[in-house]
């Protein structure tokens, strides 16, 4: 018998606790990726600008 308040061990959560694993740095952060893409279509586009308007 288990005492009053204890869950009997056949009842339990079969889940363990876990660590969170470490945050993998500044690649992990979608908003640097983001800005990544950003950046490339302005330059992208810039290139383009800058045909239309006879630099280059």
């Amino acid at each position: 018998m288990n005492p009053p308040g204890e869950t009997p061990p056949a009842e339990g959560s079969i889940g363990e606790a876990h660590e969170e694993r470490a945050d993998g740095g500044l690649w992990e952060h979608p908003g640097v990726w983001t800005a990544l893409i950003v950046l490339g279509a302005l330059v992208v586009a810039g290139f383009f600008l800058a045909r239309i308007f006879g630099y280059g």
